[in-house]
């Protein structure tokens, strides 16, 4: 035998013996390491952690168009010891878990309308918010006119369920009490633009009307707390009124749809013979706002960065995200950001820094 044929021979001897011993501790090394993960994760409340002041949970920055990488309209939020969560669109609730925000802890949901893509998350934050926070008494929600009837009809839907569940775990877990939803509607004044809906300490939650048409009641919100502050556009076409509203913010989120590239769609769905969609596609720039007057928008209202949010198409080639923001570093010289699930953006309380970070 010569001399490589034994260097291979050992070579291999080694790699057997070597997998032997991967297998033999493969079992321990992979059980130590999922009970770190799940020691750092389950029950745990990393929002605890976090510095007193603002911080937002960017949950959801799709559209009701499928897209893998975004879940429906959402946005949470932490204040101080407060949780709030603005929208509810699908999937959210999944990733707003993956972020680590204490769902349990929800104080209270804030829908902007009601439409669907905004609200169909209701079924899973119901259930996330009650049975592992073992909550007794119902999940505040308010929004526009309207509100209560969506919370009844889930209420209703989620009845049965809700009884395997309590009798499963019990009632000390899964509390009837804490079942469910207690709505509330946010009704601002005809001749005013705006109302404050939440003042607590520090903190003050503002409701702002925007433009939606044909929904008659849509809204935008504000969040102060401590000096910080960040608005929310919800589903609008352009409006001064917002920004007004919006005025001094240190971050706006603000919803977007590119009309070119949503017109490129409406012909491939025309060119498909899908005339149903294309007249879908055809009418939703109407109620939207384009990007460079989004960027125009947190010009005008002074804010020292932009989040695009509740994005609108997906953009699933790459250069598709320069198309989409061509523009917008012209009507808005502050930060502006592509938003993307499981962005946090944090604004220390005493503080004129915006931490920006993905956490997923």
């Amino acid at each position: 035998m010569g001399r490589m044929s034994r260097i291979l021979l050992i070579l291999a001897g080694l790699a057997i013996a070597g997998f032997a011993v991967f297998k033999l501790v493969q079992r321990p090394v992979t059980i130590a390491l999922l009970e770190q993960v799940m020691d750092e994760n389950v029950g745990a409340d990393p929002s605890a952690k976090l510095p007193d002041g603002l911080h937002v949970y960017v949950c959801g920055t799709g559209s009701p168009i499928a897209d893998p990488d975004r879940a429906g309209a959402c946005l949470a939020v932490a204040a101080g010891s407060h949780r709030l969560i603005f929208d509810v669109g699908s999937g959210s609730m999944r990733v707003l878990g993956r972020m680590g925000f204490p769902i349990g802890r929800t104080e209270r949901l804030f829908l902007t309308h009601l439409h669907s893509d905004h609200l169909d998350g209701l079924g899973e934050l119901m259930v996330q918010s009650w049975v592992p926070a073992a909550r007794s008494h119902p999940l505040p929600m308010s929004g526009p006119p309207g509100t209560i009837e969506v919370a009844d009809g889930f209420n209703r839907a989620y009845a049965i369920d809700a009884r395997y569940r309590t009798a499963h775990h019990g009632p000390a877990v899964a509390n009837p009490a804490g079942y469910g939803l207690a709505a509330d509607e946010i009704v601002i004044p005809e001749g005013k633009d705006s109302v404050v809906v939440l003042r607590d300490g520090d903190l003050t939650v503002t409701a702002i009307r925007v433009s939606h048409d044909p929904v008659k009641d849509a809204y935008g919100y504000r969040i102060d707390y401590k000096g910080r502050s960040v608005a929310l556009s919800g589903d609008t076409a352009f409006d001064p009124a917002f920004a007004r509203a919006a005025q001094g913010v240190d971050v706006i989120f603000h919803e977007t749809l590119d009309v070119e590239l949503v017109g490129m769609m409406r012909k491939a769905a025309q060119r498909n013979g899908a005339a149903p969609i294309a007249k879908v596609l055809s009418d939703i720039p109407g109620y939207h706002t384009d990007p460079v007057d989004a960027a125009r928008i947190a010009a005008l209202a002074k804010a020292r960065m932009l989040v695009f949010y509740h994005i609108i198409p997906p953009l699933p080639v790459p250069g598709a995200e320069a198309i989409f923001l061509e523009g917008t570093d012209k009507a808005f010289s502050g930060d502006i950001r592509l938003g993307r699930d499981g962005d946090l953006v944090s604004l220390p309380a005493g503080s004129k820094a915006i931490e920006y970070r993905n956490v997923l």
